[in-house]
């Protein structure tokens, strides 16, 4: 039996885990920038700070996937609470520069990832999402500062960098980014 892949998302997915300096989580944001899906495109932020969630895009329905499909099930939020995020319909503005960094901001809340270290092709071919296998591709470019502001107040935490065995950072674009979903494809009959 093979496998036929079913693409649902294509686009980029920066990210920013912040922690306090007892080595905390403190904030997590996941910035989305869905050049196609199978729910449409557009832009969104999901950020988890304080117990909350919050869902900052224009196209609800697009914002609430993400969250719930994708960005739940992330390694950087395991073990948080994660209540039914407030979501804020609102225009995400995005300067995003693979040589230097992205700017995203929405409805009070900026996250701000520069001073990219590096670039590398990263596959995991049984990313967990609830229970569902994806095969995730994606240039993972870890950056050295990353910053989130909400609502005029800079939260107090900074993102965390290690140098061995490579270079790595939870301030992070993502770009190029491709989630599949694979499903087991019947063998075809032989003699056809």
């Amino acid at each position: 039996m093979g496998a036929r892949v079913s693409v649902r998302l294509m686009g980029a997915n920066p990210g920013l885990t912040l922690f306090d300096e007892s080595g905390e989580r403190v904030a997590f944001a996941s910035v989305w920038r869905v050049d196609w899906s199978e729910r449409g495109s557009g832009t969104a932020l999901v950020v988890w700070h304080d117990g909350a969630v919050r869902v900052v895009t224009e196209d609800a329905p697009l914002g609430r996937w993400l969250a719930a499909d994708f960005t739940r099930h992330f390694p950087e939020v395991a073990g948080l609470p994660w209540p039914d995020p407030a979501v804020i319909r609102a225009q995400v503005d995005l300067d995003y520069d693979l040589s230097a960094g992205m700017v995203a901001r929405a409805a009070g809340t900026v996250v701000e990832i520069t001073t990219p270290l590096d670039r590398r092709l990263i596959q995991a071919p049984d990313f967990d999402l609830g229970g569902v296998a994806h095969l995730l591709s994606t240039v993972y470019i870890p950056c050295a500062t990353g910053v989130l502001t909400i609502d005029g107040a800079t939260v107090a935490g900074a993102p965390r960098l290690t140098r061995e065995p490579q270079v790595s950072s939870s301030a992070f674009l993502a770009d190029a980014e491709v989630w599949s979903r694979t499903r087991p494809v019947p063998d075809k009959p032989t003699g056809l």
